[in-house]
């Protein structure tokens, strides 16, 4: 199954895929709104506005596995994302990264390598992952890069479908 075809939740309680989203640069992030990392919720917001018209898609999967860091029902988040950072890309229901309840975008996900070899579970709140249009995984950043870092920002701009 592909990465798209696996049924997600919206935080509204609806049922879709990344579907949508087959045809642009995804980038995917396990986040948290009470996390040491939160502000990375900014950068995300702010590649989202820089580079959507040239097809970059950020979505958003809250988790509550590490220490309890997004403790919010779905509504309490979409209302923190919004009026914290201005949040205006897909953030999705809370879901598991890690362990037998996994959600099976993550089974896919934590199978690609970071830059230092190693797959597997996610290791905390902002992790993020880049999927080139048509499914392929091309990254695996770890939680502590930010975003904003000009090595993250220039390995999307390598990416981009406007760019290829």
């Amino acid at each position: 199954m592909s990465l798209y075809d696996i049924p997600v939740e919206t935080a509204t309680g609806d049922t879709t895929t990344l579907g949508a989203y087959d045809d642009k640069l995804l980038l995917v992030v396990n986040v948290a709104s009470r996390c040491g990392l939160t502000p990375q919720y900014g950068d995300l917001q702010k590649l989202q506005e820089t580079y959507r018209d040239q097809g970059l898609q950020v979505v958003g999967f809250p988790c509550n596995q590490f220490n309890g860091q997004e403790p919010g029902s779905n509504e309490e988040i979409q209302e923190f994302c919004v009026a914290t950072y201005g949040v205006d890309f897909p953030v999705f229901a809370k879901i598991e990264v890690n362990g037998e309840n996994r959600h099976p975008v993550y089974d896919v996900l934590t199978e690609t390598v970071d830059s230092q070899g190693d797959s597997g579970d996610v290791a905390w709140n902002f992790e993020k992952y880049l999927v080139a249009p048509g499914g392929q995984i091309i990254a695996r950043v770890r939680p502590q890069e930010s975003p904003a870092t000009p090595e993250f920002v220039a390995l999307v701009e390598q990416n981009l479908p406007a760019a290829a």
